[in-house]
């Protein structure tokens, strides 16, 4: 078998082949420190410790060690130490090649990787390791060394049998994705202050040079599982894209509404060809489109048409992005001539497709000049579009370079090809004649810290003639959207004890590495998790809100990580038109709140009987519950001990007001509530009640009870009314 030129032998030996370092890592173990825990013997990426059984202590064989660093940020008790630089080969420098002339010039500027030489010694710089952190600091969680396994043994099937598990666009991912936040920030060898392995070149060699499946796979475990099912995707962007190829993969009927006249979002008309190709972007459209998706062009959602859309359809997926971009409250705001960075990319879209001339500027204008507000990477791809418009192109941003949030390789290209690019420089108003634009005046400004709001300088002032001003500071989400929604954006916070199996895997050690920028891709990951898990809920009756709608501007893989959690959640729940019978809840989970015993004893007799009635039933205490496990349920009880004494006030205890007060939006799920008590409930069950009520939850039974049960039997009068709600429509005995 033959590869661009190289023979599978020698693919084979590059594949293992790894530079030799000079310099040995050096491993101490401190012994009175070492617990035998374990942590760091089954995280090791090359064997390089084993237990010493006598001991209960670490062995280390120093010759396997790489100094990745992975047993010191993942022991418990900082028994371990490693001195010497991490023993990795340098990463793989790839090129940009801008046009000899930018003149309505659309070819892509960043190159791939070329050759299978240059993918496999690439590849081989993987650890393939045990609990990848690079996996937890993507947003979707692709395999990662899966496919760079796969790799590197030739097989591109097979690289990208991996990928399709868990993306629908690993060719615009590797392309538009900041890995340096997200995959490659958390790499071992960045973690450890190397240079990570290129994640996103090794993603797109495979999805350059292997077909991009189609959405539907027959071969997947949950295929026909939503068949009948009919589900409305609003908006087309990556997070209602990912959302559809979901559904279709599982057998739903899908149809997307779509605002513009075509397919993509900002994939579409947010990112121009010489980032992200239009050939590349249509994809997953095109590919959409082939399974017999159905669109609905020219569609704006209004309040009332949601209520149609859940008449029309069992499940809605709003995808409907932020949308609305910040402006400026500045004289001369209002001046012909000042436009969003929305409608520049648009035109300026056309403009280089169909060799029109500069959007906004009239075009005997001799070279204009354009004045973008932002040193983003949406500023930058506004700028060099307007440097192949043939204008002169200069980004403000008030941010110090250092704290500024554009990648520094967008940076780069854009000034490559000639935009000039000030930090540090605030617009304070503009000047215009005839109602146009003609200046604009700038200011100074400094800043000492990330979090700092910068401070113009005074007596610093500049003008500057322009002829064209594009905002593109950012984006908000509409707010009538929002009040659609409900209760968004959402944050993206992280726990003050994040899950157990983070903390594990070393990914929250290494605060800011160096190839992050500085930034704590630990923490940001966790946030991002958070998020993708809140998608999984809806946040109306039988409507999920994903991507930018659900938490603000955020990336393209975040929303695909999204949107594919909210159509698993509704293949999962498979919920229908009220117009269907009824279905009672198939899950239901039980969260307790038990200091003595007696209210996870009526709980474990009520889980006993719905089993009996053929559900599904989880007891977990409530101090366990989150999002996920939320998710997971068609319906809830919340079981408690009352607290308190009558005279006084008795309700539910501390612990579950506290994690009541905490719930996310419920959407209309059936809840019960169980209470148990020593002399009398009070207003219990009533105060559980609103709380729940607060969140969208439907109470549909509630039940008090003293003493424990006998055994595991349900009387009728108590645990049974629980048992009868949940298998009987409309059920409200609370």
């Amino acid at each position: 078998m033959t590869f661009l030129g190289t023979t599978e032998p020698q693919i084979l030996a590059l594949g293992t082949n790894r530079a030799a370092q000079p310099t040995q890592p050096l491993v101490h173990v401190l012994g009175d420190r070492c617990a035998g825990c374990q942590e760091c013997v089954v995280r090791c990426p090359t064997g390089a410790l084993d237990l010493d059984v006598t001991t209960w202590t670490v062995l280390v064989d120093q010759d396997r060690c790489v100094a990745c660093g992975q047993c010191v940020r993942t022991c418990p008790f900082s028994a371990i130490t490693v001195a010497g630089a991490p023993q990795v080969s340098p990463r793989l420098a790839l090129e940009v090649e801008h046009p000899a002339s930018l003149e309505h010039d659309r070819h892509e500027t960043r190159r791939g990787i070329a050759t299978w030489v240059d993918a496999l010694a690439e590849a081989a710089r993987c650890l393939d390791c045990p609990d990848p952190t690079c996996v937890r600091g993507c947003p979707v969680h692709n395999d990662i060394p899966g496919f760079i396994r796969a790799l590197g043994t030739g097989d591109l099937d097979q690289a990208h049998e991996v990928l399709r598990r868990t993306t629908f666009l690993p060719d615009v991912c590797s392309r538009v994705c900041d890995q340096a936040l997200q995959c490659e920030g958390a790499c071992t060898w960045s973690l450890a202050g190397a240079e990570p392995v290129a994640i996103g070149a090794l993603e797109r060699f495979v999805a350059d040079n292997a077909p991009v499946p189609p959405p539907a796979a027959p071969t997947r475990p949950d295929a026909g599982a939503a068949d009948g099912l009919s589900v409305a995707v609003v908006g087309s962007g990556p997070a209602g894209l990912s959302a559809a190829a979901e559904l279709v993969g599982a057998g739903a009927t899908v149809t997307l509404y779509e605002q513009r006249d075509e397919l993509g979002g900002l994939l579409r008309w947010g990112i121009p060809d010489f980032t992200l190709p239009d050939v590349v972007a249509r994809r997953l459209p095109d590919a959409l489109l082939a399974a017999g998706v159905e669109v609905r062009f020219g569609y704006t959602l209004e309040p009332a048409g949601l209520e149609q859309l859940r008449s029309d359809h069992d499940a809605v997926v709003l995808a409907t992005g932020a949308s609305l971009p910040l402006g400026i409250r500045l004289p001369g705001s209002d001046l012909d001539g000042v436009w969003d960075a929305t409608r520049f990319l648009v035109e300026a879209r056309h403009a280089l497709t169909t060799g029109g001339p500069l959007p906004g500027v009239a075009p005997e204008t001799d070279r204009p000049t354009v004045l973008v507000l932002g040193g983003g990477n949406t500023a930058m791809d506004v700028a060099r579009s307007a440097r192949r418009l043939g204008a002169a192109a200069i980004c403000v941003d008030w941010m110090d370079p250092r704290f500024a949030p554009v990648r520094p390789d967008e940076l780069a290209e854009a000034r490559a090809e000639g935009v000039e690019v000030r930090f540090s420089r605030t617009l304070t108003g503009l000047n215009g004649e005839e109602g146009r634009v003609r200046s604009a005046e700038l200011a100074a400004t400094v800043q000492e810290r990330a979090a700092e709001r910068p401070r113009v300088v005074p007596n610093s002032m500049e003008r500057l003639s322009v002829d064209l001003v594009v905002t593109a500071m950012g984006y908000r989400i509409d707010p009538d959207l929002a009040a659609l929604a409900g209760s968004v954006p959402v944050k993206k916070e992280v726990p003050a004890v994040p899950d157990r199996r983070w903390i594990g895997s070393g990914i929250l050690a290494a605060p800011a590495p160096p190839f992050a920028r500085r930034q704590p891709v630990g923490r940001l990951a966790v946030g991002r998790e958070q998020a993708r898990v809140l998608a999984g809920l809806p946040r109306l009756e039988r409507t999920w809100v994903v991507g930018d709608a659900l938490v603000g501007p955020s990336t393209v893989v975040e929303a695909m990580a999204q949107g594919k959690v909210a159509a698993q959640a509704i293949v999962h729940h498979a919920p229908r038109r009220p117009a269907e019978p009824w279905v009672a809840p198939r899950r239901v989970l039980i969260g307790v709140e038990s200091r003595g015993g007696t209210t996870a004893a009526h709980a474990a007799a009520l889980a006993n009987g719905l089993v009996r009635a053929g559900h599904e039933a989880r007891v977990l205490p409530l101090r366990d519950i989150r999002a996920g496990e939320l998710a997971w349920a068609d319906a809830l009880v919340v079981a408690t001990w009352v607290e308190g004494f009558v005279l006084a006030g008795a309700g539910p205890a501390k612990a579950t007001r506290s994690w009541l007060a905490t719930l996310p939006p419920l959407a209309g799920m059936p809840v019960g509530l169980l209470c148990t008590y020593a002399v009398s409930p009070g207003r219990t069950l009533q105060r559980m009640r609103a709380e729940v009520e607060r969140h969208g939850g439907r109470v549909v039974a509630g039940a008090a009870r003293s003493g424990r049960p006998k055994g595991h039997q349900l009387d009728g009068q108590g645990l049974g009314v629980l048992l009868d709600a949940f298998s009987r429509p409309n059920a409200d005995a609370a």
